[in-house]
């Protein structure tokens, strides 16, 4: 357990131990379990307002009025949704319920340290947190089905409809449109061949020193090229396998304790890993990465080659489009003359903070029309990402405005829609307030709800 979690729960236990919360909410008596609120047919408990709080403070959550009150709120603006999804007889998938349980149960033992760590930090097994877990999931997405379920009783939008919103919203409410790029490049990997070769020979001299009594982890230290474990020996600490790439997890997880794979590919480059232990599908590892470096000669091989292909569009030899599709190393673009798309959302316009930090300091010098020197930068695989060098032509920009019905409809459509379904979820949610029976505990009494009509 690192220092940093260390505080954090000893934070925790002062303050559970002084019966005062983080928001200085105070429990008389300690806490032992109660009811704390009754809401129609259902019960919420101190200990499942506490194991969300709890959570919450793992992930980083706080609140700038009382965290508790808070989290005691929504509890119960869910229950108005679980309880109508009951009566109506919503369902949700199992399996969607077991893999967002197993992605939360990981995402903690990674940050405690393994299952024995967050035992003592839930100070119940493990089976038992993720029982209590799984019921809280299922009623999570009963009540999401719930409120989508409501949210899609607002009415359909027509185009007039978008109009009169657009027109009745003030200026300074519509949405600010930031600066859009559309453009193509045309993109030149350098040869990979020989330095992959060259990251190859330098693992396995690593690994045969390793083997020879020199230190895993001064080799890490000195050598790989991971920032984040390189300063701890190549420690990457206790997490789970399904952080990391599968070839990555495969490998290690394969090894006995102090053992040292062999070289093991994935789309951050190359890695030596040794095992330093395992805990079901934890494991603490340490590894040496090595990615491809290339020389001034490969960056002037690539520089020069796509020097000559601009020059050949710029005197009109061949266009911009036809040369991205001939020359291009980029498979998602050249199809499509070199055109660049979101791969989430396929739109062809960037914003300033969709783009690499170095493409953005050509583009943002470009004017419509214009054809970028040639310069390194990378692309979008593994997480650094792998060299490459381009040439990149600016089509359009939209300039940062306030959102116009003519330009922006699909925004301020989306805007509308939103707008009307929280209106359908805030009618809901007051109408079988006013409707349910509530009680709610005299400790909690006095909590800054955020709506009226809870305390009876």
């Amino acid at each position: 357990m690192n220092s940093k979690t260390q505080r954090f729960l000893i934070t925790l236990l002062v303050i559970i131990a002084s019966g005062v919360t983080l928001s200085a909410q105070k429990y008389q008596k300690g806490l032992i379990d109660k009811t704390i609120a009754l809401i129609g047919n259902d019960m919420i408990q101190l200990s499942a307002l506490e194991a969300e709080v709890q959570m919450m403070m793992l992930q980083g959550v706080t609140s700038d009025r009382n965290l508790r009150c808070d989290v005691l709120e929504n509890m119960l603006i869910q229950k108005l949704f679980l309880t109508q999804a009951r009566l109506d007889s919503l369902q949700v998938s199992p399996d969607n319920v077991e893999g967002e349980l197993n992605r939360r149960i990981q995402e903690v033992l990674t940050q405690l340290g393994g299952e024995k760590a967050a035992e003592q930090y839930f100070k119940k097994p493990l089976f038992r947190v993720k029982d209590e877990w799984r019921e809280a999931l299922t009623e999570q997405f009963l009540t999401q089905e719930m409120r989508n379920k409501v949210a899609q009783t607002a009415p359909e939008l027509t185009p007039f409809d978008v109009e009169c919103y657009y027109k009745a919203t003030p200026a300074d409410s519509l949405p600010i449109i930031s600066t859009q790029y559309k453009f193509r490049q045309i993109a030149q990997y350098p040869d990979k061949e020989n330095s992959i070769m060259a990251v190859k020979e330098r693992l396995l001299e690593f690994r045969e020193r390793v083997i020879k009594g020199d230190k895993f982890s001064t080799l890490a230290t000195l050598y790989s090229k991971d920032p984040g474990s390189a300063g701890r020996g190549g420690e990457l600490g206790m997490a789970s396998k399904t952080l990391y790439w599968p070839a990555f997890s495969d490998a290690a997880v394969s090894l006995k304790e102090g053992q040292v794979s062999q070289i093991v590919e994935t789309p951050d480059g190359f890695h030596l890993i040794q095992m330093i232990k395992k805990e079901g599908d934890m494991f603490n590892a340490r590894h040496i990465l090595l990615r491809p470096e290339y020389t001034n000669a490969d960056r002037a091989k690539a520089f020069n080659k796509l020097d000559s292909i601009r020059n050949l569009i710029l005197i009109d030899t061949i266009k911009f489009e036809a040369a991205a599709q001939r020359y291009s190393h980029d498979p998602k673009s050249y199809v499509n003359g070199g055109l660049v798309a979101d791969e989430q959302s396929g739109s062809a316009y960037f914003e300033k903070d969709q783009l690499k930090p170095v493409d953005y300091n050509i583009i943002k010098d470009l004017k419509e029309g214009e054809i970028s020197e040639p310069f390194e930068t990378t692309d979008n695989e593994g997480r650094s990402g792998n060299t490459v060098y381009k040439i990149i032509k600016l089509e359009k920009i939209i300039p940062s405005h306030v959102a116009t019905f003519r330009d922006d409809f699909s925004v301020l459509q989306n805007e509308a829609r939103n707008k009307l379904a929280m209106e359908a979820i805030e009618a809901f949610t007051k109408k079988k307030k006013e409707s349910t029976f509530i009680r709610i505990d005299p400790v909690f009494q006095h909590c800054p709800f955020l709506k009226n009509g809870w305390i009876k």
